[in-house]
C-alpha cells in the first residue's frame, strides 16, 4: 500500500479526479485476518469495489501491483461497475518469497475480458519476462495496451515517472478521460 509503485499509480488515477482507495490485503501490515493464498484476496478487491462503488457512484477503474494484479484483475474484469483495468508489474512468471513455494497464476480469464486493459512492466522485471507478458497479451481480448518500460526493474526504481506518464496517457487514449487543472 505504501510502495512507490502504488503510490505513482494512485497519483495518476486522481490526477483525473478518481478517488483511489489503496489498501493492504488481509495480514499484511496492520491489517485482520491471514494470507489466503489469493482466494480471500479477491475477496478483499470485491469488498473495495463494493466500497467504492456505494460511497462514489462512480465507473470504476482498477489498478494493481504484482500480487494486487494477480488477484485483483480477476474481480475487477467480472464486475460490471468496473470500466477499464491496469495491471502494473503483473506476475506472469513464478514467485516464490525467501520461505515459501512459488506461486503461479493464471491469466485465462482475460480471454474474456472485454474492458480496457493496460498492462506496464518494467523491461527487466524479474516477476514479468518480457516474453511471457508480451505472449499473454497477445493472446487476449481487445481492447488491450502493454507497455514495457525500458531500464526499469519489478519497482520500476528510476522510472517511476514513466510509469505515471503510461498510465495518463492510456487513461486519455483508451478510456477518454481527461486531466483535471
Amino acid at each position: 500500500m505504501h510502495n512507490k509503485v502504488v503510490f505513482h499509480t494512485m497519483k495518476a488515477l486522481n490526477s483525473f479526479g478518481f478517488p483511489v482507495l489503496r489498501f493492504n490485503f488481509r495480514g499484511t501490515g496492520l491489517s485482520e485476518g491471514e494470507h489466503a493464498n489469493g482466494a480471500g484476496e479477491t475477496k478483499d478487491v470485491r469488498a473495495a469495489l463494493d466500497w467504492l462503488a456505494s460511497e462514489f457512484h462512480l465507473p470504476l477503474i482498477f489498478a494493481g501491483f504484482s500480487f494486487g494484479a494477480a488477484v485483483g484483475l480477476p474481480a475487477a474484469c467480472g464486475d460490471a461497475r468496473v470500466r477499464a483495468v491496469i495491471g502494473v508489474g503483473t506476475p506472469v512468471a513464478p514467485v516464490a518469497g525467501e520461505s515459501e513455494q512459488p506461486r503461479e497464476y493464471s491469466f485465462d480469464f482475460l480471454h474474456e475480458c472485454a474492458k480496457p486493459k493496460l498492462f506496464i512492466s518494467g523491461a527487466r522485471d524479474q516477476f514479468g519476462p518480457r516474453a511471457k507478458l508480451e505472449a499473454l497479451v497477445a493472446s487476449i481480448s481487445e481492447p488491450k495496451r502493454l507497455v514495457v518500460i525500458e531500464g526499469a526493474d519489478h519497482f520500476f526504481g528510476g522510472r517511476l515517472r514513466e510509469l505515471r506518464e503510461a498510465i495518463e496517457l492510456w487513461m486519455k487514449q483508451a478510456v477518454g478521460c481527461e486531466p483535471e487543472r
